[in-house]
């Protein structure tokens, strides 16, 4: 009966396929799982790389290609967990650019406006803490390596981060302004118009400040805002037609 139990607690011990395998064949199977899609176990695969290769930049790639494949994979704190370890345990890496661009992308995390299909809803509506951390994170890799061939994608998308935080201010003071909330909607316009130099969303800013100094009854200011929004925007269609349609995304025009 003994030895029955033993064979029994053998037969589910787990078997490591990788026992005999060089840190190479471990890296080389591990990058083919996850061009495959196989993105969790190519995470197991290059988490047994770190731990053979520890020390050598084979290991340091593999942490790098371990975190893309979480991002893949739709693991987002994983992810960013796999690169604050990397930048702490290797500060100086030739990667550290690409780390930080990695980083950038995790936080994006989104596929609308420039960078992805047509949709209803876009990032000014969603939450801003993402956006924020990706936008540190792209700044710090165009601070620190401006000759990155990483820069160039991250500074493009540092202006559409910069675009959708004015937006998602615009957003909420049109938000105000339809429940007649008009204070808190000139307040949130004025952020955006003070925060966010040259964005798109600071003319409907500036539209929504003067219809609801109007309905406030405050006619200098009205004016006021009318004359600088002329000024601005000459051609402005909030002028002659009003608050434009849901249907167009404020990303359409940038």
């Amino acid at each position: 009966m003994a030895s029955a139990l033993v064979l029994s607690a053998c037969s589910t011990t787990p078997v490591d396929e990788t026992a005999g395998w060089s840190p190479n064949r471990i890296y080389s199977e591990a990058t083919e799982e996850r061009a495959a899609g196989n993105y969790e176990k190519s995470v197991t695969l290059y988490e047994k790389l770190e731990g053979r290769a520890a020390g050598t930049p084979l290991a340091q790639q593999a942490q790098l290609d371990k975190a893309y494949a979480q991002y893949k994979a739709g693991e987002q704190a994983q992810a960013l967990a796999t690169l604050d370890r990397f930048q702490k345990l290797h500060p100086t890496s030739p990667a550290m650019d690409y780390a930080l661009y990695l980083k950038g992308l995790v936080n994006f995390n989104d596929n609308l406006g420039l960078f992805g299909s047509l949709a209803r809803q876009d990032l000014s509506e969603r939450d801003q803490k993402a956006a924020k951390e990706s936008f540190e994170a792209f700044r710090e890799l165009v601070s620190r390596f401006p000759d990155s061939r990483y820069s160039p994608d991250a500074r493009d998308r540092m202006t559409y981060i910069v675009n959708s935080l004015a937006q998602y201010e615009v957003h909420v003071a049109r938000y105000y302004h339809s429940r007649g909330a008009y204070v808190a909607a000139i307040n949130r316009a004025q952020t955006a118009l003070t925060d966010y130099v040259n964005a798109p969303a600071l003319e409907e800013a500036l539209f929504i400040m003067l219809q609801s100094y109007e309905a406030l009854g405050l006619t200098q200011l009205r004016d006021d805002t009318r004359r600088v929004m002329q000024a601005s925007y000459p051609n402005s269609e909030y002028l002659s037609q009003g608050f434009k349609s849901k249907d167009d995304p404020w990303w359409k025009i940038w």
